[in-house]
């Protein structure tokens, strides 16, 4: 079948659809590109879908490539067959193809191997054939002390060794016991040493049927397994599974068919369940993974697309004990004013050293906003920040943010050619304090594995992991967009169709000739050819050029239809800086869109996208999110009580519930089964990172630092 039609079907879309996205694709064309700029082609599908069926062709493509060379292993040992053909043209997995070439597949040393070197395929097909023939008898022609079968009971045991072989290496047989493991199976747990405790206790005695198994109980169970704190084990009745071979197989009832029944047992007991087994948990851990990969991509969608707290001075307090908290002061733009190191978890002194250090940046360099890391010393910082803060008469607030990464951050070549003058740890405040301004222009600096936002990421397979969460920070950054003379080198290599070295190619050129004036004189950059300009100019702001449009998303394909439309609507390209296209939209939709598209030779989605950058030039679409919790005082978990309201922010959403902060240093949980009144399947159903939700406490227990949360109104 055509990839388009099956990429068709499976996606829901038109095959027309499905066949211009591979083309897209393979004319070198970005994902993000494709989801902006060419709508019509595709129906308007989002970045994320059609970056599931950019993989999805690849999967069908290595089908494909793995589907000719299996032909032609199994044709060059003129074994080739019409039934194997039409096996090997409807396999839809590579498991499937693998297990056709199963038989074919060159083997090491196994014991019907022997039994072959040894003259016994002859009987084994007379044995297999279950004829009424005494397999005794048909045996003595085939003892030799030559070839090592001594008597009729080796040669026919060698024959059934062979039978065996080939029961397992049946492609049948294998398609079918996977099915009935996938739909019967369980997954049965045990403590390898009862008497150990661990974080894996509730295992130690633990069944779950393999179908019904969530992710992150399956994850857990590996990880146990792997630290040697469990065994695990595929649990199925074996008489199922030998019902099905002997249906297919036993074709009679006399001595040979006795003898192939004890081959297929020996077959299921000794070959195809350990093989299956191992198949079939690793088909499991491998959709786990991939629900754990789709989790923490979500979480991290949302973590980079938090609003931005813009046009503030920010404080960064990155926390610490012995070394001190380290404080970094940095202006709307990010750029760094000041740096220190203060002691507010030392004595008496100290503490009052810090105060008045704090309040004094804080009054001479305005600040309104104070970012705290969430690390080692948190609490205790926090709760020194909210003393200073109502001790002062400046309006500032605080929030305590992520501060995963940061430390890989500061020690990296990037964040020492950003601040070549700044010790590492105080580089470390400074990031805390441009995370809470511009979350995602900050954290595109940082190996995406290293934000911490899923469960068992470093159990996941890591190429797989890193594919999907680069693919995350791609989508996030050509959303929003970059400003062409501020971006960093690591937010415009991440821009479409700029490579790491065009990225610092574009820095380079904007230091040595100033800002640029216009998106056009990108083609300047060396090495940013046509194709990188086709693939990234929509994505890059120039605020500074004398074309209004070059502050849009309006590609520049499309700046004569953005200029057709003006006209056609009775506007100016001068309204555009003047903000006076509020109207622009009613006016279109008067003329009407499909003929107002139809006149500047555009579809209807490409105008619908003008009209609104047009409308907005410049928006960034994370200022339409709700803004993030500011706080300005602390509460500790002793003051927490059982029905006490709150509200929180939503840090991390997880398979079982999400954790949110409080404004305590704990977060707390809200289990799955307490985040809505209806049943839901997933927590991402109702919640995402950043939301700011309200809550109410269910439990608190101190000692161990757990909060238990609900959403419910009535819990």
């Amino acid at each position: 079948m055509e990839h388009s039609k099956i990429l068709s079907e499976e996606f829901k879309i038109k095959e027309e659809y499905a066949q211009n996205i591979i083309n897209l694709l393979d004319e070198g064309n970005t994902i993000p590109f494709i989801a902006r700029y060419r709508k019509e082609m595709h129906g308007t599908l989002d970045d994320q879908t059609i970056r599931e069926i950019s993989e999805r062709l690849e999967y069908l493509r290595n089908l494909d490539k793995r589907r000719e060379e299996v032909y032609a292993l199994i044709d060059g040992m003129d074994k080739m067959s019409d039934e194997i053909n039409n096996a090997l043209q409807s396999a839809k997995l590579l498991s499937e193809i693998e297990d056709i070439y199963r038989p074919y597949k060159p083997k090491r040393k196994t014991r019907a191997s022997v039994a072959k070197e040894k003259g016994l395929e002859g009987l084994a097909d007379v044995i297999f054939a279950q004829g009424n023939t005494d397999p005794a008898q048909e045996a003595q022609k085939y003892i030799s002390e030559e070839k090592g079968v001594e008597d009729t009971e080796s040669a026919i045991q060698g024959a059934m060794d062979i039978i065996a072989e080939n029961v397992s290496d049946n492609a049948e047989i294998r398609k079918r016991l996977k099915n009935i493991i996938r739909l019967n199976a369980s997954l049965r747990a045990k403590a390898d040493d009862p008497d150990k405790s661990s974080v894996y206790t509730p295992y130690y005695d633990y069944t779950e049927p393999v179908r019904n198994i969530p992710s992150h109980r399956l994850l857990a169970i590996d990880r146990g397994e792997r630290e040697g704190f469990l065994k695990v084990s595929v649990d199925i009745d074996a008489q199922k599974c030998l019902t099905i071979i002997y249906r297919l197989l036993i074709t009679s009832q006399n001595s040979c068919s006795e003898l192939v029944k004890a081959a297929c047992d020996d077959a299921y007991t000794r070959l195809i369940f350990p093989s299956v087994e191992r198949e079939i948990r690793s088909e499991l851990t491998e959709a786990a993974d991939e629900q754990a990969i789709k989790l923490f991509a979500a979480n991290l969608r949302q973590l980079l697309m938090q609003p931005p707290v813009k046009g503030h001075t920010a404080i960064g307090l990155d926390p610490g004990y012995r070394t001190g908290c380290k404080l970094a002061v940095v202006d709307p733009t990010g750029r760094v004013l000041d740096t220190t190191v203060i002691y507010p978890t030392h004595n008496e002194a100290q503490v009052k050293n810090s105060k008045h250090t704090l309040k004094n940046m804080i009054k001479k360099y305005k600040a309104e906003i104070i970012a705290i890391g969430n690390g080692t010393a948190s609490k205790e910082t926090e709760m020194f920040t909210a003393e200073c803060i109502a001790e002062i008469d400046n309006k500032v607030s605080y929030m305590v943010v992520s501060e995963a990464g940061a430390s890989v951050y500061s020690a990296s070549k990037l964040a020492a050619a950003e601040m070549p003058d700044l010790d590492l740890t105080l580089r470390s405040a400074v990031s805390i304090a441009r995370r809470l301004q511009d979350p995602l222009a900050e954290l595109v600096k940082i190996e995406p594995k290293a934000i911490g936002v899923g469960q068992y990421q470093h159990d996941m397979p890591q190429k797989r992991l890193s594919e999907a969460l680069d693919g995350v920070v791609e989508d996030c950054v050509n959303t929003v967009g970059a400003d062409l003379n501020t971006a960093s080198p690591a937010l415009l290599s991440r821009v479409s169709g700029v490579s790491s070295a065009v990225s610092k190619n574009i820095v380079s050129y904007r230091e040595e000739n100033g800002a640029f004036t216009s998106r056009a004189e990108l083609k300047k950059v060396p090495k940013l050819g046509p194709k990188a300009f086709e693939q990234c100019a929509g994505f890059l702001r120039v605020a500074e050029s004398k074309e209004p449009l070059d502050n849009t998303a309006v590609h520049p394909e499309s700046y004569k239809a953005a200029k057709e439309l003006l006209k056609l609507c009775g506007y100016e390209v001068s309204d555009i800086r003047n903000g006076g296209l509020e109207g622009l939209k009613a006016k279109a939709e008067q003329i009407g869109l499909e003929a107002a598209a139809e006149k500047i030779g555009i579809g209807v989605p490409t105008l619908l996208d003008i009209i609104n950058e047009l409308t907005k030039p410049g928006r960034d679409p994370r200022d339409e999110l709700p803004p993030p919790l500011l706080r300005t005082d602390v509460l500790d978990i002793k003051d927490l009580k059982p029905g006490m309201e709150l509200k929180g922010t939503v840090r991390n959403v997880i398979d079982f519930g999400a954790f949110i902060d409080i404004g305590v240093h704990q977060d707390g949980l809200v289990h799955i089964s307490q985040i809505s009144e209806k049943r839901i399947k997933h927590p991402s159903d109702v919640l995402k990172v950043g939301d700011v939700v309200d809550v109410r406490i269910l439990s608190v227990d101190t000692e161990k630092g757990r909060i238990s949360l609900t959403m419910k109104q009535n819990a």
